[in-house]
């Protein structure tokens, strides 16, 4: 365990500046050549290249030759392997430690081919500046971005601290476009938030696992149980929620568990890839403080309703499956987005590494959840009438090259080609405006409070057991630039 303990292992899925982060960071260690290289194929690897050298139609720089073989190389093996570049290995870090340089705004591509304000994150430049959830980026710079990639989009939005950025943004209830400069700045992002949402229940929200989450989770529960030490209720929400570190998946699933029991477990090639994860400090806590310690005793049997969605993946994914293979809550939603591999970031130097599928993970139970996500107890939509744009994204399943599932048949999924309805949800969402998690209008909040009471709860009524995995989702993690 101790070499385990000197890595940082993360499974997430798209973080800060859209990065996937499923991995353990660990050292490359030297290994011997395999005497069963392909020498054919590398000859003729090294004889395209010189092909290029001199034959193409304009020089090109030797080191972009070799990086993109690299990246070709790696990118082809699955959607989550992939060679990070210096600045695509710093944003990786900088997502990990909640920490980044920009604007401080958790955004979305729209279906008007702008960029969608999901939410400026409070205190930050973009929130002071009076930036407003729902609003739409026009233009960067002056510069228009309709249909510009939202990675480009981030690109053009991060940069040095104390430099300028200016947004055009269009306004629901504006008559006319805004003009914002805005001074780019570290940010912080806290990954959890919570709230009493009525007398005797609580909601707590885990947007991202990363350095922090177990220690903020930690405080912030002991804060829930002080304003009110006699909660009857708590919804974990997860949501949206693409993932991080496993140490923090190991301790917010351990927050609720048993002491010592098993979290989750992996299984690959190398010998360091079969390890079992049990809900004990050495395996979840980055210091030496165990900030679970010193929870409350009543959070180990308070009511626990688990809120999951087609964006939930990875390192929610594997919370939601221990919580519920122990029994210890209903998980109330959609089918989550199905990623269960674990990547390792092989440094190669200072600046640069490989990022490499190298495991499956497993519930308690054994189940594997790649490419088939966790299904809910309770199938219970995003809105009471339908669940929106959840039911239109695309699942691990749909991505191409994707790891198969290797303890089950994989789900079969079909994209729903019925453009008409489409267009119908989309409209119908557009109409609507964006949700906030936590707030009055939350019908899923609202649905896994009247379980904790006891009441009626209103299932979906366009999923069911058997069409679920058929349908097709994307991880809609908001992005920060």
């Amino acid at each position: 365990m101790g070499s385990t303990l000197k890595n940082t292992s993360l499974v997430g899925l798209g973080v800060i500046a859209g990065v996937a982060v499923s991995m353990q960071f660990s050292a490359l260690a030297q290994r011997p050549v395999n005497p069963g290289m392909p020498l054919e194929e590398l000859r003729q690897l090294a004889d395209v290249y010189g092909l290029i050298k001199s034959d193409y139609v304009e020089p090109v720089q030797d080191k972009k030759l070799l990086t993109d073989a690299i990246s070709g190389m790696v990118a082809s093996l699955d959607p989550h392997s992939a060679y990070l570049d210096k600045k695509a290995f710093r944003e990786l870090r900088e997502g990990t430690e909640g920490k980044f340089v920009g604007l401080g705004i958790e955004i979305a591509e729209s279906e008007e081919g702008y960029i969608r304000i999901v939410s400026p994150i409070e205190d930050s430049p973009a929130y002071r500046a009076g930036i407003k959830a729902g609003d739409l980026i026009t233009r960067i710079n002056s510069v228009p971005i309709q249909g510009l990639a939202i990675d480009e989009a981030i690109k053009k939005m991060r940069g040095e601290p104390k430099t300028k950025v200016n947004l055009t943004i269009l306004r629901k209830d504006a008559p006319q476009p805004l003009t914002f400069t805005i001074t780019r700045e570290e940010i912080v992002q806290k990954s959890v938030k919570g709230k009493i949402v009525e007398p005797g229940y609580a909601w707590l929200r885990i947007s991202q696992f990363q350095e922090p989450t177990v220690d903020d989770m930690a405080a912030k529960i002991k804060d829930l149980y002080k304003q009110d030490p006699n909660l009857k209720g708590l919804v974990l929400d997860l949501r949206n929620d693409p993932g991080g570190l496993l140490q923090g998946a190991i301790g917010v699933s351990a927050a609720f568990l048993p002491k010592d029991a098993e979290i989750v477990s992996t299984n690959g090639q190398l010998p360091d890839s079969k390890q079992s994860f049990y809900g004990r400090a050495e395996y979840y806590s980055l210091s030496d403080n165990d900030a679970l310690a010193r929870l409350p005793l009543a959070v180990k049997n308070v009511p626990l309703v688990v809120l999951v969605n087609t964006g939930s993946a990875s390192a929610s994914e594997i919370v939601a499956g221990a919580l519920q293979d122990y029994k210890r809550a209903i998980v109330m939603g959609s089918q989550t987005f199905g990623k269960g591999s674990v990547q390792t970031v092989r440094p190669l130097t200072n600046d640069t590494a490989v990022k490499l599928t190298t495991a499956r993970y497993y519930t308690p139970k054994g189940r594997s959840i790649q490419a088939k996500g966790i299904m809910p107890d309770l199938l219970v939509d995003e809105h009471a009438d339908g669940d929106g744009l959840n039911g239109l994204r695309m699942r691990e399943a749909d991505l191409e090259k994707h790891l198969s599932n290797d303890r089950d048949e994989e789900a079969a999924s079909a994209r729903n080609d019925e453009m008409e309805e489409q267009m119908r949800i989309i409209a119908m969402e557009r109409k609507r405006g964006p949700l906030e998690y936590g707030s009055t209008e939350d019908f899923q909040l609202k649905q896994a409070l009247n379980h904790l009471k006891g009441q009626p709860v209103q299932l979906s009524k366009t999923q069911t057991r058997t069409t679920v995995a058929q349908r097709s989702a994307k991880p809609a993690a908001p992005l920060k630039p």
